[in-house]
């Protein structure tokens, strides 16, 4: 799964200290010394991006951070929206977990917060990406 993020100093600690994610991989790649890279990521034009993986278990995130050209638009604010709406984790204590994440730069969106037989809050990372936690009972 990647995810375009606008500061990934931010995100890494949002993933990693708040989520439990490890850093991993890390490319600094550059369309002028790799010819069709601004191609293969539909981007327009010379990309510099770096690309840094997080892996939890066999998961991994590709945190795909542009410096050239910067990045743009707005993450999905509807789960009834087309496309990805969210990033969803089970969590052994949902009020634990919460209080890291936010410690990590989380936003919590208490409106969604639930008990439907299970426990779950919707969260937002620094860029606004949606992540649900959910707490089985």
């Amino acid at each position: 799964m990647g995810l375009c993020v606008s500061d990934l100093d931010a995100a890494l600690r949002f993933y990693c200290d708040g989520l439990g994610f490890a850093a991993a991989e890390r490319y600094e790649l550059d369309s002028a010394s790799l010819a069709g890279l601004d191609r293969s990521l539909e981007v327009d034009g010379h990309v510099q991006v770096v690309s840094q993986f997080v892996r939890h278990g066999t998961f991994a995130i590709e945190l795909l951070h542009y410096t050239s050209p910067a990045p743009h638009g707005a993450p999905s604010s509807s789960r009834a929206e087309l496309g990805m709406t969210h990033l969803a984790f089970h969590v052994d204590d949902l009020a634990a977990a919460v209080e890291r994440v936010v410690a990590a730069g989380g936003t919590v969106l208490e409106p969604t917060r639930a008990s439907l037989g299970i426990e779950l809050v919707f969260l937002t990372d620094p860029d606004g990406n949606r992540v649900e936690l959910l707490q089985m009972g």
